[in-house]
């Protein structure tokens, strides 16, 4: 059984939500976000993403939450963003490149996440979860939604279409450069709010599909501000959007790593070649999200594509009998016998040589950062079953970080859930 609860959001009138809605933090890089800021002062990265307004400070210092906080004031003073006068839920909906995502905003417990009624399959990294407790503390809200999951087994997506259906017209709409519109309708009519309320009651647990760091920032901002005796109602909640588990979409997650631990370009593929099959590609459809596998069956071998020194390879391994399921995912083969096996990096969440790539991002991206010479080699990973993600989180599992990267996503801005 999960709880989920009705809040006034803080979001942008009609008009303004196309100039204030923004992609979420993470998925920019600093002079990404900058470049976005100059071209639109009231873009939502300001309060995601202060840093890229403060070059020179350390993207840390207690400067920038100040900033992010400020802003925030700012963009509620001049009218950009308001505050619903009355506890609602949110419909928000993404059509575009062929996809059609319907998900509900609202917010879910801080204990239902204690007592693992919210599941993760993910570890956070300590860097990004410090950096987004201090910024949901200093904002005093959640500005980015968790993007949460749920088995539906008796078309809950089927009421939540009908529901949008009979609500009428949009509260905001966005067309984004991605080619997506998102849509956002708000759902106030007593109930409507309690007969979601009931349905989700009769579902036994959420998955966390993205966000597992503004998740758990959020239960640290719940807990720091219960021993420091400032906690409210509000800040024992967090904001969701919750999808049927079959109407979301998968991409891998890739990797690149900025050295090759002193070994040579040689000598690094002798090693691999201890434990793959390594194949060159050829041409690869470098606008594709990932690689298709054309040397290796994935239902029989672990499929890793390489991009070093200028060409892909097509990694391949025997998958072996009786695996665990963890064990058994293309990223921990590659972690155990790459990463920690031939390049020594042991811990995948904090080591700085380590970086990771979304998959909704064209090859192309991955390769021109390992051309651009800030990396040594890139890794491009096929993508994970909904139902095995489902299956490690069920059996209280936990995935590599950065194993998944899931679609939708949503932008930041549109609602906003504030702590008081």
């Amino acid at each position: 059984m999960v709880d989920i609860f009705p809040f006034p959001a803080v979001r942008p009138p009609a008009s303004a939500a196309p100039l204030v809605a923004a992609v979420p933090y993470d998925v920019v890089t600093t002079d990404e976000a900058a470049a976005c800021i100059r071209k639109n002062r009231s873009s939502f990265l300001r309060v995601s993403r202060p840093d890229a307004e403060l070059p020179g400070v350390p993207p840390y210092d207690a400067t920038v939450y100040a900033r992010a906080r400020e802003v925030f004031g700012e963009f509620r003073a001049s009218g950009l963003l308001l505050q619903d006068r009355s506890p609602a839920m949110y419909l928000y909906r993404v059509t575009g490149n062929g996809n059609d995502f319907l998900g509900l905003g609202c917010t879910v417990s801080v204990r239902d996440y204690e007592e693992n009624a919210i599941r993760r399959h993910e570890l956070t990294r300590y860097d990004k979860e410090e950096d987004r407790t201090r910024h949901i503390d200093a904002v005093n809200a959640h500005s980015g939604p968790v993007v949460l999951l749920f088995e539906d087994r008796n078309d809950t997506h089927g009421y939540l279409e009908a529901l949008w259906n009979r609500l009428g017209e949009e509260d905001a709409e966005v067309r984004w450069d991605d080619g997506t519109v998102h849509r956002v309708k708000c759902i106030t009519k007593e109930g409507d709010l309690s007969s979601l309320e009931r349905i989700f009651r009769a579902i036994p647990r959420l998955y966390i599909a993205d966000g597992h760091h503004r998740a758990k920032s959020a239960v640290n901002v719940c807990l720091m501000r219960k021993v420091e005796g400032r906690l409210s109602p509000e800040a024992t909640r967090f904001l969701g959007v919750i999808f049927a588990h079959d109407r979301v979409k998968i991409h891998g997650y890739s990797r690149l790593v900025s050295d090759l631990s002193g070994l040579s370009p040689q000598e690094f593929m002798d090693r691999l070649k201890g434990s793959f099959s390594v194949i060159p590609c050829g041409d690869v459809d470098t606008r594709a999200f990932h690689i298709q596998p054309g040397h290796f069956a994935p239902e029989d071998c672990h499929v890793i594509h390489m991009f070093l020194e200028g060409t892909w390879y097509e990694c391949g391994c025997p998958r072996e009998q009786g695996t665990d399921r963890i064990a058994a995912l293309d990223v921990s083969v590659l972690q155990r016998e790459v990463l920690t096996g031939i390049l020594g990096i042991t811990d995948p969440r904090g080591d700085p040589r380590l970086h990771y790539l979304g998959g909704a991002r064209p090859v192309a991206d991955l390769e021109a950062m390992v051309r651009s010479g800030g990396y040594a080699v890139a890794f491009s990973m096929q993508p994970v079953g909904v139902e095995s993600v489902i299956e490690i989180a069920d059996a209280g599992g936990i995935m590599p970080p950065k194993s998944t990267w899931f679609e939708p996503k949503l932008l930041s801005g549109l609602v906003v859930h504030t702590l008081d």
